[in-house]
C-alpha cells in the first residue's frame, strides 16, 4: 500500500510564503544544492537539542547547570557563521540563555511536569496525514496540557502571535486528537528574553482550523508546481533558491 502524502506546519508556511520555494524544497530537489548553512539554524538547533535533554525525564545526565553546559558544548553546531568572532558571540549568548532557563526552571515550584519532548504526532485526514513535531508538552495539576514551542530568534511574543501561528494551531489540533479529554493550550517561549505568551483555541476555533487546514492541504497536494512561475517578493532577497528562479525568463 502506498504511503499517504503528509502535510506539516513547515510545508504549509513554506507554501503560503512562496509556492515556488515549496517546489524546490519538497517536490523537485534539483535545486537543493543551493541550500546554504545558516547560523541562526545552527544556533536554534543546538539550543533545542540541549533543552530537549534537560526537560526529558528519561535523560538523567542533564539535570544541573554544569551538565547542561557540558551538553551545550557537545551539541554545538558551528555551521553557517561568517567568522570565528560571530560564532563566539553566538556561543556566549546561547550559554547565557541556557543558564537563565535552567535557573528559572529549577527555582519554580513543580506546577507542571513534562510528559513529551521532541515528539512527532500524526492526524489522519483520510487522503493525507498531518504531522507535527512538538518541542515539549507539559501537564498541569488540573489536567491541562500545554505545548511549549521554543523560538531562539525572538525577543518578544504576544498572545496574538500564538493564536495566529499555524504551527501552534496544528500542535493543539494534534494534541487534542491524542488526548481528547484534556484541555489544551499552546505557549511560545522567546528564548532570548525568556518572555512567553499562551493561547488556548476554543472548540469552534479548532473546528474551523481543521476544516481550513484540510482545504489548504488538499490544494497543496493537488497542485502542479511545474506550472508555477516565480513571482518577485521581498523574501526573494534572502532565499537560497533565487539563482534557480533567476534562470526563468519571466522572473
Amino acid at each position: 500500500m502506498a504511503r499517504k502524502p503528509s502535510i506539516s506546519p513547515s510545508k504549509i508556511t513554506t507554501y503560503l510564503a512562496c509556492p515556488v520555494k515549496y517546489r524546490y524544497t519538497y517536490v523537485d530537489d534539483r535545486a537543493r544544492w543551493l541550500l546554504r548553512a545558516k547560523s541562526y539554524y545552527s544556533f536554534g538547533t543546538t539550543l533545542h537539542r540541549v533543552l530537549q535533554r534537560f526537560h526529558d525525564s528519561g535523560d538523567a545526565g542533564v539535570t544541573t547547570t554544569a551538565e547542561v553546559m557540558a551538553a551545550y558544548e557537545e551539541s554545538w553546531i558551528d555551521a553557517g557563521f561568517s567568522s570565528a568572532e560571530e560564532m563566539a558571540e553566538a556561543y556566549g549568548e546561547g550559554k547565557q540563555i541556557l543558564e537563565r532557563h535552567v535557573a528559572e526552571t529549577l527555582a519554580r515550584p513543580e506546577a507542571a511536569k513534562t510528559i513529551l519532548v521532541e515528539r512527532q504526532l500524526r492526524r489522519d485526514f483520510g487522503d493525507f496525514v498531518l504531522i507535527g513535531r512538538l518541542d515539549r508538552v507539559d501537564e498541569y495539576e488540573d489536567g491541562t496540557l500545554e505545548v511549549v514551542d521554543y523560538k531562539s530568534g525572538r525577543e518578544s511574543v504576544s498572545e496574538e502571535d500564538v493564536s495566529s501561528d499555524i504551527a501552534m494551531c496544528c500542535y493543539q489540533l494534534l494534541l487534542r486528537e491524542k488526548f481528547p479529554d484534556r484541555p489544551v493550550r499552546a505557549r511560545i517561549l522567546a528564548l532570548r528574553s525568556a518572555e512567553s505568551a499562551t493561547h488556548a483555541m476554543s472548540d469552534t476555533e479548532i473546528e474551523e482550523f481543521e476544516r481550513d487546514i484540510a482545504v489548504l492541504a488538499r490544494m497543496i497536494l493537488s497542485e502542479n508546481f511545474y506550472e508555477r512561475k516565480p513571482v518577485r517578493k521581498p523574501i526573494c532577497e534572502y532565499c537560497d533558491f533565487l539563482p534557480a528562479c533567476q534562470q526563468d525568463p519571466d522572473y
